[in-house]
């Protein structure tokens, strides 16, 4: 006889919030990416922004392409868990579509820098996770940037100028991960992203089952 019952831990969770930063090139777009596909609970977080879609762009995937009154609008209303003008485009992600998947016990990660990542976990700081992830070395970083054979020289000693801001902020995330091995990098972000899943805080159905298992 089988039990057609869904059980309580998988109906009632509730959902976190995975905000992921690093330096240009020390790997967060392919390691979130990757989680990502390997977890059917964990949707990427799509931004709004009031840039032109570039070309294979589409509306939904990378970005939600508006308007800047538009955005403008929604940055009034308060409706942004954060947002920022970046070389005179804004971006932003939109509150009420992310707090609603939290509350259906879905999980959104943010590939964000660390301005983001501390906007948002000011705002939702028992739904947040903060990961940093480090390059094994200087070196290694300028290395990886180089190539991708992407961006002229100057493009790329912007990068690694902003790569250093960015690495003076680590202390503000849960955990760091020095991404010496993407696997192993992986690995590490995989379990941090489970045990976090499991905290209980975030899983409303344990002090019910706990009470159920005393009573038996």
């Amino acid at each position: 006889m089988t039990d057609d019952h869904a059980k309580p831990w998988e109906t009632t969770r509730r959902g976190l919030l995975l905000l992921v930063s690093s330096p240009a090139g020390a790997g967060k777009t392919s390691l979130s990416r990757r989680l990502v596909s390997d977890h059917a609970d964990l949707t990427l977080s799509i931004s709004w922004t009031t840039r032109a879609p570039r070309p294979g762009e589409e509306e939904g995937r990378e970005y939600f392409f508006v308007d800047r009154p538009g955005f403008e609008a929604m940055i009034a209303k308060g409706g942004f868990l954060e947002w920022a003008e970046v070389n005179g485009n804004l971006y932003g992600t939109p509150m009420a579509a992310v707090m609603s998947a939290l509350d259906e016990g879905k999980d959104v990660l943010f590939d964000i820098d660390w301005q983001g990542a501390k906007q948002i976990a000011e705002k939702a700081p028992d739904d947040s996770v903060r990961v940093f992830i480090l390059p094994p070395s200087w070196e290694d970083l300028s290395r990886r940037l180089h190539a991708r054979a992407q961006d002229s020289e100057e493009v790329i000693n912007q990068r690694l100028a902003l790569g250093k801001e960015e690495i003076a902020h680590w202390r503000l995330y849960d955990y760091v991960i020095v991404n010496k091995n993407f696997d192993r990098a992986y690995a590490d972000l995989g379990h941090i992203y489970r045990s976090e899943r499991m905290k209980p805080g975030r899983n409303s159905w344990l002090p019910e089952f706990v009470d159920g298992l005393l009573a038996e």
